[in-house]
Formats: C-alpha cells, structure tokens, sequence
C-alpha cells in the first residue's frame, strides 16, 4: 500500500496557516479542528513549516504564555520532511519513527496534496495485514 490510496480513502485536506499567524491562532485551530499538526505554507506554494501540539508545549514550557503571541515561526519546524503520493506505507511509517514525528505532508510537484499521520499509517498496515491474514486462510482452507 501506498500514500495515495491512504489519502484516497482519506481525503486530502490539510489544515493549514501562513506565516505571519501567532502561535496562539494556531494553537486554536489545533483544538478546534482536533488535529496534531498544521502545515505553515506560503500562499498556493509549497511547504513552508510545520508545527505540532508539542511545538506549541514546548514554547510555553520555555517561554510561558508570553509566547502566545508571537509568529509561528518562532517555533516551527523549518526543515519540513515530507513524502510523496507513490510512497509506499512502510517507508513512510519508517521515516516517522526515525524520525521522532508523527505528522508527514505529503508533496507532488512542489506543492502540498495532503498529510498522513501515525495514526493513518497504523490504520491502513493493520487493514493490510488482516486483508493478509484472510487471504492466507481462505487459501489454507481451500487446499
């Protein structure tokens, strides 16, 4: 299985911010829409940043509330890993795990078409290894 036909199922909605939005506008949109990351863009153009609930837990670990009120980009992740459509689901839960993340935009010709989270890539392994498993005993069964 491959990230297009996780966002196939899923859709390819991304919740996203500019730049100049606060912390505390992006923080809101967090909770509001119940998500764990949003990607910061530039426009239509590509990727940009990323922010996640930690981001934002951490800052006010370090700076308190004050922090609130400053850009988003004082606390986002500027190197953005991202992965593309023909990627397969292991590589991608692979990146994620090395690297300490949960959240993957995912990039097609320069521009965002969608993310995948942990909790995506879980979903969809675990539907792919009981598709598997009863292909294996309808198999057995048959034999």
């Amino acid at each position: 299985m491959n990230v297009a036909a996780i966002l196939k199922t899923k859709g390819r909605s991304v919740a996203t911010a500019t730049r100049s939005a606060t912390v505390q506008e992006v923080a809101n949109l967090l909770a509001a829409k119940r998500i764990g990351a949003i990607v910061i863009v530039d426009g239509d153009g590509p990727v940009a940043g990323i922010v996640s609930e930690r981001d934002v837990v951490k800052a006010i670990a370090a700076h308190g509330a004050r922090c609130l009120c400053e850009p988003v980009t004082s606390i986002m992740t500027h190197e953005v890993i991202t992965c593309a459509p023909g990627e397969s689901l292991d590589e991608v839960m692979a990146t994620m795990t090395s690297g300490r993340f949960r959240h993957v935009p995912v990039v097609e010709g320069g521009q965002l078409v969608g993310i995948v989270s942990i909790g995506d890539a879980v979903k969809f392994h675990i539907a792919e290894v009981e598709q598997e498993a009863t292909a294996l005993k309808s198999y057995v069964l048959a034999g």
